[in-house]
């Protein structure tokens, strides 16, 4: 059966629509959307049928690794903090086990850059309170393997607060030019105390180790829809 053309029906953009769901909450929906488009707009599938079975699996193969590849890669070209805001910080953590972690099912390899740009953006906002517990846990654990950084840590910390003891007693901040002496002299002894007992190590290590974690599982983890509170009208 044939219908026929009603000028009454709504077209969409695409933008727009995603756009709404987004506003709305309903990212599992948005997340598929993004993974059918990337699907349908790939014409390396119709370009393969046209071998014979064996080269056209063959070509298959190797192009979906290849994709997976730069899929992968793409990954570290992307800003996940670029939609980050002080209010995602403000509300309450996500359950690690139901939301965070969740289940098995709740992981795919994303389909595309798109999907995997979108997935970190909105992941990353969503569980930012997740993300930031998880990089103190994993600056706890690296000073705990490096103990000279952790005393340089201490040592740092209480510089500052006799610092500020010996402020509060003799009253430095009264005179600018002593000020500005102590203050730079305080700043000179702590850098130098960090750089030789590693603590800047302990601090790159915690990043990366960090932001390696943060992006792969951005990227893999699932939306999932959401009811917000408030909504663009």
């Amino acid at each position: 059966m044939v219908f026929s053309s009603n000028p009454l029906s709504l077209s969409v953009p695409d933008p727009t629509f995603d756009a709404w769901l987004r506003d709305s909450g309903y990212l599992e929906i948005l997340d598929q959307h993004s993974s059918s488009s990337t699907i349908t707009a790939d014409p390396t599938s119709t370009s393969i049928i046209t071998s014979t079975t064996t080269t056209a699996t063959t070509s298959g193969l190797f192009i979906s690794f290849f994709s997976h590849i730069l899929t992968l890669l793409s990954l570290f070209t992307l800003n996940p903090f670029s939609k980050l805001t002080t209010d995602d910080f403000s509300g309450q953590t996500p359950s690690w086990t139901r939301s965070f972690f969740a289940d098995f099912g709740s992981y795919s390899f994303p389909s595309g850059s798109d999907q995997a740009r979108l997935r970190v953006n909105e992941n990353v906002k969503r569980y930012a309170r997740n993300y930031a517990s998880l990089f103190i846990l994993f600056f706890a654990c690296t000073l705990y393997q490096m103990p000279l950084a952790l005393i340089g840590l201490i040592s740092s910390l209480a510089l500052w607060d006799a610092f500020k003891f010996c402020n509060d007693r003799w009253g430095w901040d009264r005179y600018p030019v002593l000020w500005q002496v102590m203050v730079r002299t305080a700043q000179c002894v702590t850098a130098v105390v960090l750089i030789c007992l590693n603590v800047q190590m302990a601090l790159f290590g915690a990043v990366g180790i960090s932001y390696t974690v943060l992006v792969l599982h951005a990227a893999f983890r699932k939306l999932t829809s959401t009811k917000q509170s408030t909504r663009r009208r």
